[in-house]
């Protein structure tokens, strides 16, 4: 059994390892957002340029012209093809942790975000990485994470959309189970290729890439009815030239829609009878993807007749996994951990 930190001494960290992003929170105030890309110089002279061997974040896309990027999460999980891959979630984990400025004697203690359904493997992985950077670490299921953080501990439905997955889960008053938990791999990386794929198709020749893609989606993505005609400006054969895009940006985003509301209607089941009317009542949006706009609308109307629906997008997607995570790190003992997650450190 761990040994109780010191509070005072004690660095508590609330961080959401994405596919596309980073978060961290701190109980001393940090609330920091890094891309999560680890770039490495691809010759001699990039590494000139950069005096340094490695650099993280926007920095490294900005950069991409003369270093390599590695993305070390994918699908929402630690990539495990090479050291290369391991070396880079080391430095993206290590550069996170630093933005929360631990000082000399800091015992620092960590929940780090999973998704729903990561393998074992997977959870192991990231907790060998996180003993060599962390005192003490857990790792938990994302939209638990942001369940905790909301106090939707029960009779909730969380939708936790990310770059890499989609994270479904049912709120029953425990620590959701397997069961209880559904992992969809079709999530905002999707939707980037799939538009990326259709603005090629319905213009030739514009240059377009998915990195492109997703900063459309960001800026305009919506579902059911169009806000606004969509036309922007994209390169054919270097020239900017407007074109029209609603199509594409709609279809792209919709991609996505089956596959959650199928799901929602499974997870709706498996409450009890007498919980089915809170349950849809206290429907979640969580992540980057919530951000859709006509999103909670769409859902809301798609799954009426399972009696009234609410569903509530909630108002910083971005940091909620991670302050929940701090949440839970700061009001739960550290002893008990082991009963919420998985954990490392003495």
């Amino acid at each position: 059994m761990a040994n109780p930190p010191d509070q005072n001494r004690t660095l508590f960290l609330g961080i959401d390892l994405g596919t596309s992003r980073t978060t961290i929170m701190s109980n001393r105030g940090a609330k920091e957002v890094v891309r999560s890309v680890v770039g490495y110089p691809k010759d001699i002279i990039g590494v000139k340029l950069l005096d340094r061997t490695s650099i993280v974040g926007d920095e490294a896309l900005e950069k991409k012209s003369y270093v390599n990027l590695h993305f070390p999460l994918e699908d929402g999980v630690l990539k495990e093809a090479s050291e290369k891959d391991t070396q880079a979630a080391k430095e993206l984990l290590q550069h996170a942790i630093s933005l929360a400025q631990p000082q000399p004697g800091d015992k620092v203690c960590g929940i780090v975000g999973v998704p729903a359904r990561a393998s074992m493997s997977n959870k192991n992985q990231l907790l060998r990485i996180a003993d060599e950077l962390l005192d003490f670490s857990m790792v938990v299921s994302e939209p638990f994470m942001v369940a905790y953080g909301l106090d939707k501990l029960t009779n909730a439905i969380i939708i936790d959309i990310g770059a890499g997955t989609i994270d479904i889960c049912a709120m029953k008053g425990t620590v959701p189970g397997p069961d209880e938990q559904i992992t969809l791999m079709k999530a905002g990386n999707h939707i980037d290729e799939y538009l990326s794929k259709a603005i090629k198709e319905s213009y030739p020749g514009v240059q377009i890439t998915p990195l492109l893609a997703r900063k459309i989606k960001d800026q305009y993505g919506f579902v059911g009815q169009p806000p606004q005609d969509i036309v922007i400006n994209l390169r054919s054969e270097g020239k900017p030239q407007p074109h029209e895009i609603t199509k594409e940006v709609g279809m792209a985003c919709e991609t996505i829609l089956a596959d959650i509301i199928e799901n929602v209607e499974q997870l709706i089941t498996t409450f009890d009878p007498e919980d089915q009317e809170e349950a849809v009542s206290n429907i979640i949006l969580a992540g980057g993807g919530s951000r859709l706009v006509g999103l909670d609308e769409l859902l809301a109307d798609s799954l009426s007749e399972y009696g009234p629906v609410n569903v509530l997008r909630i108002s910083d997607p971005v940091f909620a996994g991670c302050s929940g995570a701090l949440k839970m790190a700061t009001e739960l003992p550290v002893d008990y951990w082991n009963q919420v997650g998985d954990v490392i450190g003495s």
